[in-house]
């Protein structure tokens, strides 16, 4: 399989795709390049096709439009309700302590290790799936689990 010639003859058009979908050149580009190295991981024998690569750019970007969508929803669910706070004295170490508590002793094994993947190591969505061999929305419901149980806990010994 010829990469360069792929990546000559189709990037351009690929581009245009994923910038008319995600509406950011940069997120666009690391799309269309996340395809060819996908390409060239696979050690595909066959030359693909330009419907192909155009489909998995496509593919690619709605994974893309998902994650940030999974992002959005979890920035919404804040542990607490943090208007009550201060924002220079919240989070304080008791609350940090509490928190890590938690995630050791009351969640589900699954919830427990979505939340270390994803706060300790600093996966995204995405690499959290494929460690857990599950997927994204499966990973966003255990997310969403775990914080509803940390903000509960927290609310009970607040």
């Amino acid at each position: 399989m010829d990469i360069e010639y792929l990546f000559r003859a189709h990037y351009a058009q690929m581009r245009r795709l994923a910038v008319a979908l995600l509406h950011d050149d940069d997120a666009a580009r690391d799309a269309v390049h996340d395809v060819f190295a996908s390409l060239l991981d696979s050690r595909r024998p066959e030359t693909p096709q330009a419907g192909y690569l155009m489909r998995a750019v496509r593919n690619r970007c709605l994974n893309e439009i998902r994650e940030k969508d999974i992002h959005g929803r979890i920035a919404k669910g804040n542990f607490l309700n943090t208007d009550e706070y201060d924002d220079e004295e919240w989070p304080d170490e008791a609350t940090i302590a509490a928190i890590y508590s938690i995630v050791r002793e009351r969640l589900p094994e699954q919830c427990r290790r979505v939340v270390e993947l994803r706060f300790y190591t600093g996966m995204d969505y995405a690499d959290i799936a494929r460690e857990m061999s599950t997927s994204l929305r499966t990973v966003f419901r255990n997310l969403r689990q775990a914080l509803i149980i940390i903000r509960n806990t927290l609310g009970e010994n607040g």
